[in-house]
């Protein structure tokens, strides 16, 4: 397992050295969307009507901020769990999404998508919204204001902490450490829970 920093937008060569299991930083700007901005790019798509953003080489954060402080830049900033975005997800890999940051395991139609696009899926720690926040230097309401903290937000991090948990050739963490700790006789057998990711 690796180390690395990565200034967004992905490039495919980053991708491409990714592996499960690699702890990153991110550097740079992404999205931030939830299930109910992804439905509305969704119907968007099926009316065959153009999108409010562009998803070619992008990264999503799967995340609903809480409302900021004064002096604060976002309110907390964990991560949602990554399921509730499966079914629109393999379109959007299609249209070019290359990232996306959660938590939780992904469906096989994700994982079949992550392959075939040349994609990746990281995890941010699950209850580690108020540290998470402090790598968020700008955030803005890009569109869909009206769902309120579901708004699509463009955010601007700095040394975002993540894990890979599916890299691009479709190597799956929790799949890879569920079986390790499995035969561990004091594991569950359940990385994920475990850990929060």
């Amino acid at each position: 397992m690796q180390e690395i920093k990565i200034r967004l937008p992905l490039r495919d060569e980053v991708i491409e050295k990714l592996r499960a299991g690699d702890y990153v930083y991110l550097k740079g700007d992404l999205y931030v969307a939830r299930d109910a901005a992804h439905k509305r790019l969704m119907d968007l798509i099926k009316a065959g009507k153009k999108l409010p953003i562009s998803l070619e080489g992008e990264t999503i954060y799967y995340m609903g901020p809480s409302p900021a402080r004064e002096g604060q830049v976002i309110g907390s900033a964990g991560p949602t769990t990554a399921s509730r975005m499966d079914k629109y997800t393999p379109t959007l890999l299609d249209l070019g999404l290359k990232g996306m940051v959660g938590k939780g395991k992904r469906s096989s139609e994700v994982l079949d998508a992550i392959v075939r696009d040349h994609a990746i899926y990281f995890a941010a720690v699950g209850g580690a919204g108020a540290l998470l926040s402090k790598c968020i230097r700008k955030s803005e309401i890009v569109c869909y204001e009206d769902l309120g903290a579901e708004a699509i937000r463009r955010i601007t991090v700095e040394a975002l902490p993540l894990v890979v948990l599916i890299d691009c050739k479709g190597n799956n963490l929790y799949e890879a450490a569920s079986r390790e700790y499995a035969d561990n006789p004091g594991g569950t057998g359940d990385v994920g829970s475990e850990f929060g990711i």
